[in-house]
C-alpha cells in the first residue's frame, strides 16, 4: 500500500511557494513599507510598473529575452550532441563526461564566475554580449546534457537499426526518425537552457563588467540603490517565465497521459 501525505502537506506547500511571489505582488503596488511593519503602508501605487518604460529597463528585458533564447537553442544542440555521442563511448568516458556536466551545475555560482571571467578576459570578449552568451552556455550545457542523457536512457535505438535495415541512409534515420521521436525532448530542452540563461546574475555581472545590462543585474541595482518597490516589480516580471514554461509543460504532460 502506498503511503499518503498528510492532508495538510499540499496546502502547507502551496502557501510556502506561493507566500514569495504574493509579497512581491505587494510590494510592487504598495505606496510604502517602512521596517518593521508586517503589512504595507499608504494605500497603492502602482507607479513602479511605469518604470518598465523606461529605456533603460526595456533595453535589460530585451537583452535578457535574447541571451534566454540563443542559449537556450545552443545549449539544447550541445547537450543533446553530447549526450547522443556519449551513447556509443566506453563507460569512463561516460562517467567523466556526466561529472563535468554535474560539475557545471553544482559549482557555486560566484566560483563559475570568477572563473570564466578571466576566461573571457584572456579572450578579450570581458564586457560584451558575446562573452556573457558563452559565460551561460556553461552551465546551461550542464543542465542540457543531464537532461539529454535521460532522454537518450530511455530512447528506444532499436527503431535505428530497424530504419537502417529497410535501407535508410543515417542522414534519413537522424531526420525522419530521430528528430521527429526527440521533437518534444528539444522544445522542452530549449525552454530549460533559456531558464538558465534568464536568471543568471553573478555571471553577467562579472563577465559583462557592467556594460551588459540584463534584467536580473538591474533587479541587484535597483535593490542596492533601495528601490524596493522598482525591484519587486522587476522580480515579477523575472518569474513570469518559469511560470509560463510550468504552464506549457503541464498542458504537454496532459495531453501525453502523464502525470506530474
Amino acid at each position: 500500500m502506498r503511503p499518503r501525505s498528510p492532508r495538510w502537506f499540499l496546502p502547507l506547500l502551496a502557501v510556502w511557494i506561493a507566500a514569495p511571489i504574493l509579497m512581491l505582488g505587494l510590494r510592487a503596488v504598495a505606496r510604502g513599507w517602512p521596517f518593521p511593519g508586517i503589512v504595507p503602508v499608504g494605500g497603492v501605487d502602482a507607479g513602479a510598473w511605469l518604470g518598465f518604460a523606461d529605456v533603460r529597463l526595456l533595453s535589460a528585458l530585451v537583452m535578457s529575452m535574447g541571451l534566454a533564447l540563443i542559449t537556450g537553442a545552443a545549449s539544447c544542440g550541445l547537450g543533446f550532441g553530447i549526450a547522443g555521442a556519449m551513447v556509443d563511448t566506453s563507460r569512463r568516458s561516460r562517467t567523466l563526461a556526466m561529472a563535468l556536466a554535474l560539475f557545471s551545475v553544482v559549482a557555486p555560482p560566484i566560483a563559475l564566475a570568477v572563473g570564466l571571467q578571466v576566461a573571457m578576459v584572456a579572450l578579450r570578449l570581458n564586457g560584451t554580449v558575446t562573452g556573457v552568451w558563452l559565460a551561460h552556455l556553461v552551465p546551461a550545457t550542464g543542465y542540457l546534457t543531464l537532461f539529454a542523457a535521460g532522454v537518450f536512457g530511455a530512447f528506444d535505438f532499436s527503431l535505428h537499426d530497424e530504419a537502417r535495415t529497410l535501407g535508410a541512409t543515417r542522414w534519413q534515420v537522424f531526420t525522419r526518425v530521430t528528430l521527429p521521436l526527440l521533437g518534444p525532448r528539444l522544445a522542452e530542452g530549449v525552454l530549460l537552457g533559456g531558464l538558465v540563461s534568464w536568471g543568471q546574475v553573478a555571471l553577467t555581472a562579472l563577465v559583462g563588467g557592467g556594460v551588459v545590462r540584463t534584467l536580473p543585474v538591474e533587479l541587484l541595482a535597483f535593490v542596492r540603490a533601495g528601490d524596493d518597490q522598482l525591484g519587486a516589480a522587476a522580480a515579477l516580471v523575472l518569474t513570469l517565465p518559469p511560470g509560463l514554461a510550468l504552464g506549457l509543460l503541464h498542458a504537454a504532460t496532459r495531453r501525453s497521459g502523464a502525470a506530474l
